[in-house]
């Protein structure tokens, strides 16, 4: 078939012109309608002022191309029988996604009150964009959505990621020319360089070029055709092109772009499935140009809109105050005939379904756009069969993550038939020392392979591209259509995720509320190659604020966890790959730790969230301690031990309590965060007024804000990082953010009264060993003897 659609007509009779275009009517009715109506809905009245919404809020321009792509995918998951799933980009477009659930019956089937007649019309229209309804975007609210589209960048990546291991399903991604000039969607289009034919679906980017954003020109749209072209044969695409103006000619053209597309899937499938092809793939990418705001007001105020900018909104802004803009009204709203579209209880008449699909293969109904339902169980192997021995605290040292790396090789073994784990990172993994899952599985890859290379195969499920945001979109599309994963991410670069964290947050607090959405795997973060041992790398890569981050959303939907060495990492990614609904941030070190806990004590420590170690401290039980140590992270309860050692040699006398904190919230009230304590637990474990010296593996100040309404915050001190970090000695990161364990002890003699004079001599030795710790790394290279060689006596 001819590379351009449009040189291909033959395909459509009349009358499927006709349906299809009667389905496109119907659907701009609908969306015009939800934008202006409260009342009124089929026009059985002239229009008035008082059937307008006070507020008029929504975006036409994009409606009319969605209502497009939605009505032709129609035919093709109809004619075919696909399995199909489409992620709207364009999310402001909400009116017409709305408008196509309502017609094809699944959003009646959600909403039962919106019915498919005039009152369940009138009530589509009012609720939109009102008080107390629906969003503007194509929102979680949505039946078939599993991508907002407020913000622009992720639809590319989200569609791979809902393709991945589904390889009956075809995933349709409708880009915006605006979306188009985002970074994160630039890089998504690299993600066809990792979709396995064989054992994925695939998936067919729609580019819908409408000329405009909110107020100015688009770059793709104004691109030469063939410049455009030689871009997405860059990326490994080959283009169908259906560009007009005239819906007759372009449904003709869209038919048979689509048809075209879905023949080259079918055959590219069928040569890597059955014939064994091992070339990679160039899928097909469909490039939709019709005019912003099509069909739609022409001019307002002698200025032009449709085909402009001015389209982007609402294109006759002043309709209740101006007669003449709603003269304009109610002729765009008649000019669909929606007497030919609707009967007189305003249900859709046959000739508008005639293409529509039924139950599960309807766009709104689709299983995997509510991925819980299809969710299973993940076979995580027991955790004794992973854990470190610890016949004592502190007398034995693993590097965590290469432990985990085990535990996820198995589960990577154990669905190696269902494959529904993926393990995503940028660049990472072997860095992260979890390359024992390359043992169960290999790294995604499609492109040619060298004798060099290593770990690459056409049917891996790790996945590492160093695009963060594209590791993320591929991991929440994989969540959102009913599987699991892991992420794991230098600490200081996961920032770059920091707005795309912010939208699914959202997205899990409004499903958590709607109770059709069935709960979904958790987005599991592993942050680690952290902050305190980037010494190496330097300032650059020295950032640990993601938890602050994370800890300002919704906190019915997110955890963050500090294991403090490798049973306690076990315990935490047990809980979070088992946990749905949440965003879990786990922080963890590569490199060799001591080994406080055993497997038995890390589950009830990690249980608790908050705990005292009662081993570390000096405390007899008579009397309330002097002072409290805390520490939340493997750096910083290193230093607590030592310091706590540091007490016991020279200060004998002094009562001390060692808490470690695992998760984070516990620090929070009860009434603010699901895991937060009451004052009587924070009170029983830090006490009401003896010094709290803490030491936190982040900005010392989010324990302070997690912790200020607490009885004894005037008596907290937290040392922690605060922003001084270069290329040195590990040692000499915690000395320069006053965290390292003569600090801490100079900190608890200066805090406890009475201390300072007693203890003068002690603190002066402290203070001696930093000054001496200064000269010694700049002089040898090294930390000091006495902290390189250090060991828990205890």
């Amino acid at each position: 078939m001819p590379a351009d659609p449009q040189q291909a007509l033959p395909g459509l009779s009349d009358e499927e012109v006709a349906a299809l275009d009667a389905h496109w009517r119907a659907a701009n009715y609908l969306s015009v309608g939800q934008i202006y109506l409260m009342a009124n809905p089929l026009l059985t009245e002239p229009l008035r002022p008082t059937h307008i919404k006070p507020r008029l809020l929504g975006h036409w321009g994009t409606s009319p191309g969605l209502n497009l792509v939605h009505t032709h995918l129609n035919r093709v998951i109809k004619a075919r029988d696909l399995e199909a799933l489409c992620v709207w980009g364009p999310g402001h477009g909400g009116p017409a996604v709305l408008a196509n659930s309502w017609l094809e019956g699944s959003y009646t089937e959600t909403y039962p009150d919106v019915t498919r007649d005039a009152a369940g019309m009138a009530r589509l229209f009012r609720q939109f964009s009102f008080p107390g309804g629906v969003p503007s975007h194509v929102a979680p609210e949505t039946p078939g959505s599993i991508h907002e589209g407020g913000e622009l960048g992720y639809a590319l990546s989200h569609a791979y990621g809902a393709a991945l291991d589904r390889p009956d399903l075809v995933v349709a991604c409708v880009i915006g020319d605006g979306e188009a000039e985002t970074g994160p969607l630039a890089a998504s289009w690299h993600s066809n360089k990792f979709l396995d034919p064989v054992h994925d679906g695939a998936v067919l980017p729609v580019l819908h070029l409408n000329g405009y954003k909110i107020a100015n020109p688009t770059v793709l749209a104004r691109l030469p055709e063939a410049e455009l072209d030689a871009l997405l044969r860059g990326y490994g695409h080959d283009p169908l092109h259906v560009t007009g103006d005239d819906p007759a000619a372009v449904h003709r053209a869209m038919a048979a772009a689509l048809d075209t597309a879905l023949d080259r899937i079918a055959a590219l499938q069928r040569a890597a499935r059955e014939d064994g092809a091992t070339d990679r793939p160039r899928w097909p990418v469909i490039v939709l140009r019709t005019p912003k705001g099509w069909t739609g007001p022409a001019e307002v105020d002698g200025l032009p809109v449709e085909g402009t900018w001015r389209a982007h909104q609402v294109p006759l802004a002043a309709v209740r105050s101006d007669p003449d803009h709603l003269r304009q009204l109610e002729g765009w709203l008649r000019s669909y005939r929606p007497a030919e579209l609707f009967d007189e209880h305003g249900a859709p008449r046959p000739a508008v379904l005639a293409t529509v699909p039924e139950g599960p293969r309807r766009l709104g109904s689709t299983p995997y756009a509510n991925g819980g339902l299809l969710l299973r169980e993940l076979p995580l192997p027991p955790l004794d069969t992973h854990a470190v021995p610890v016949g004592k605290p502190g007398a034995s040292s693993h590097e965590p993550t290469r432990v985990l790396g085990g535990l996820l090789a198995d589960v990577m073994a154990a669905t190696a038939d269902r494959r529904d784990f993926r393990l995503v990172g940028p660049d990472e993994t072997a860095s992260n020392r979890l390359q024992d899952v390359y043992t169960a599985s290999g790294k995604a890859w499609q492109e040619e392979t060298l004798p060099v290379d290593e770990n690459l195969d056409r049917h891996g499920r790790v996945m590492e591209i160093l695009s963060e945001h594209t590791c993320q979109g591929w991991l929440e599309g994989y969540l959102l259509t009913g599987r699991h994963g892991l992420f794991s991410c230098y600490e200081a670069f996961v920032h770059i995720v920091d707005s795309m964290v912010n939208q699914h947050i959202k997205w899990l607090r409004v499903t958590r509320g709607l109770p059709w959405r069935a709960p979904i795997a958790s987005l599991n973060y592993l942050l680690t190659s952290h902050v305190w041992r980037q010494d190496h790398n330097g300032f650059s890569h020295q950032d640990p604020g993601f938890v602050d981050h994370i800890l300002n959303k919704s906190p019915e939907a997110v955890r963050v966890y500090l294991p403090p060495d490798t049973n306690t990492l076990l315990s935490v990614a047990d809980h979070a790959l088992r946990s749905r609904d949440y965003v879990n941030v786990i922080v963890a070190g590569k490199q060799p730790c001591f080994d406080w806990l055993s497997m038995d004590e890390a589950r009830v420590h990690c249980a608790r969230g908050a705990g005292i170690w009662d081993w570390a401290g000096t405390e007899d039980g008579s009397r309330e301690p002097d002072v409290v140590l805390a520490c939340a992270g493997d750096v910083p309860t290193l230093e607590v031990l030592a310091a706590a050692q540091l007490i016991r040699r020279h200060l004998p006398g002094l009562a001390l309590r060692v808490v470690n904190v695992v998760d984070i919230a516990r620090l929070l009230p009860a009434g603010e965060h699901p895991h937060g304590m009451s004052d009587f637990e924070y009170d029983g474990l830090f006490t009401r007024d003896r010094p709290v010296v803490f030491a936190y593996h982040g900005y010392p100040w989010l324990i302070h804000r997690l912790a200020y309404r607490r009885t004894g915050h005037a008596h907290l001190h937290v040392r922690g990082y605060k922003e001084v970090g270069t290329t040195t000695t590990p040692f000499d990161m915690v000395v320069g953010n006053d965290m390292d364990r003569y600090r801490l002890v100079m900190d608890v003699i200066d805090r406890v009264p009475g201390l300072a004079v007693r203890a003068a001599a002690v603190r002066q030795r402290m203070e001696d060993t930093r000054l001496r710790h200064h000269d010694w790394i700049r002089e040898h290279g090294v930390d000091l003897p006495e902290v390189a060689d250090w060991t828990w006596g205890g």
